[in-house]
């Protein structure tokens, strides 16, 4: 998707496709019915869910000191620490760390961050060949797309469309879909980076500030192939991950994957605590607006996620638009209230992309408040002129009609006799509405006349 198109705009072209778009609805309706199945089995599930809550709670009142405490831990541990105020600097940590051990090609397992700071795109500038070892990721990025889902980056796609991906890039038979034949191919092609790429870059689920170490959960075990085979591992991490102490890990590593696809646990949670001999690692800790929205009251929740998607996989709004309808590198409602911190004039659209139904907060592992988080956005955004001028103009004729009666009653009486007598001035193109859906039958007269006629009736039967 172009990043010029809004949310409505990228998502009409997404759901031009019905077919693709009730497959995208059900199979991750799907994850989020496992999710619940998982969730349901172990009693404690709410006690976990508000322990991480306040965990992150104390975490986010003093994360200053965590973060000292965090740095000086790890650097008894051995490994070097770098602080990047926005993506700009830790773009420029990750290429001098690279540059400064002459190698042209790096291997990267997932990370949203190198995503929301646009890292890919950085190095190849540089003459850097990144090689995404993720699965999904890595389909995604031979296609030149970005992930539109934080779990499950090629969601959007169908086996054929990989199947296709696969014959372009890696040579794979013409029209063979099998997903085993898939995913082998996708293997060797990867087994050749590992083996030959001597920088590995990882993200960090929990960073733990009692150790100094750093955990990082995947399914492929691709994180463990490329920084074990590296000389070189550099972990990014937003300073959000850091959680107090060891024992707080148990937390949160039984709510993530369960949240995220319905399993117990992730298959692979490792560990790193300090290189091996001969080893160099490197941690690059980035603020890029969390700062911002740290001292903002209403929005500073957001910075407990911990980046499992249920909030995604339940949205009837990401389910049916598209993951690449958000442009931006968080998608769905926990993206929709952090990218207007990072940019409130190119995100706008997004926090009025939801239906305010509640159930991403209902399933977030972290008690994030979400919904209530995309309706203040809402509020701040409409008050710092962010909002289109079409919509304000619409919603202050509206304020006007909704609080005087007089006109109220009137605007009443035309709706129906135009319905009624007049319909192509309501069911043409222009009215977004019958776009998709049919007028109302208008109704003779108005609740408010009818009450006129019959209320009286009805009081005197209530007192019968």
């Amino acid at each position: 998707m172009k990043d010029n198109l809004s949310h409505s705009e990228a998502a009409t072209i997404f759901n031009k496709d019905v077919k693709r778009v009730d497959w995208h609805d059900e199979t991750l309706w799907f994850v989020r019915e496992k999710r619940d199945k998982a969730a349901h089995q172990i009693p404690e599930w709410e006690t976990l869910r508000e322990t991480a809550s306040q965990i992150k709670n104390n975490v986010l009142s003093n994360i200053h000191d965590y973060l000292v405490e965090f740095e000086s831990n790890a650097l008894k541990n051995g490994i070097i620490i770098h602080w990047a105020a926005d993506a700009g600097e830790h773009n420029k940590i990750v290429h001098t760390i690279i540059k400064k051990h002459g190698v042209k090609q790096m291997v990267k397992s997932k990370s949203m961050l190198t995503e929301e700071c646009h890292l890919n795109e950085y190095l190849a500038q540089k003459g850097i060949d990144v090689i995404d070892t993720d699965l999904g990721e890595r389909i995604v990025q031979l296609r030149n797309e970005p992930p539109s889902h934080i779990v499950l980056p090629a969601i959007h796609l169908k086996k054929e469309d990989v199947s296709d991906t696969f014959n372009k890039h890696l040579g794979t038979e013409k029209g063979n879909h099998n997903p085993k034949y898939l995913t082998e191919a996708a293997r060797l092609h990867l087994r050749d980076a590992f083996l030959t790429r001597k920088v590995a870059l990882t993200g960090v689920n929990f960073a733990i500030a009692e150790t100094g170490e750093f955990v990082v959960c995947t399914n492929e075990g691709n994180a463990d192939m490329g920084v074990h085979l590296a000389n070189v591992h550099i972990a990014c991490m937003g300073f959000e991950k850091i959680i107090p102490q060891r024992k707080h890990l148990g937390v949160f590593l039984r709510l993530l994957a369960r949240s995220a696809t319905g399993q117990p646990i992730t298959t692979f949670s490792s560990h790193f605590k300090k290189p091996r001999n001969g080893q160099e690692m490197h941690i690059v800790i980035v603020d890029n607006g969390r700062s911002t929205q740290l001292g903002r009251p209403d929005f500073r929740n957001s910075l407990k996620c911990i980046r499992c998607a249920a909030c995604m996989n339940t949205c009837p709004v990401y389910r049916r638009s598209g993951g690449h309808s958000y442009h931006t590198a968080i998608v769905g409602p926990i993206g929709s209230i952090l990218a207007p911190n990072l940019d409130m004039s190119k995100n706008a659209d997004l926090p009025f992309a939801s239906t305010l139904c509640g159930s991403c907060t209902n399933v977030c592992p972290v008690k994030i408040d979400i919904h209530e988080q995309l309706y203040k956005w809402r509020q701040v955004l409409v008050k710092e002129g962010y909002t289109p001028t079409t919509k304000t103009i619409a919603m202050k004729a509206m304020a006007t009609v909704l609080s005087t009666a007089t006109i109220f009653n009137l605007a009443g009486k035309a709706g129906r006799f135009v319905i009624k007598n007049l319909p192509f001035l309501m069911n043409n193109s222009i009215n977004a509405w019958y776009k998709q859906r049919e007028m109302p039958v208008p109704p003779e007269e108005s609740f408010r006349e009818w009450y006129k006629k019959n209320g009286k009736e009805f009081k005197e039967k209530d007192y019968e």
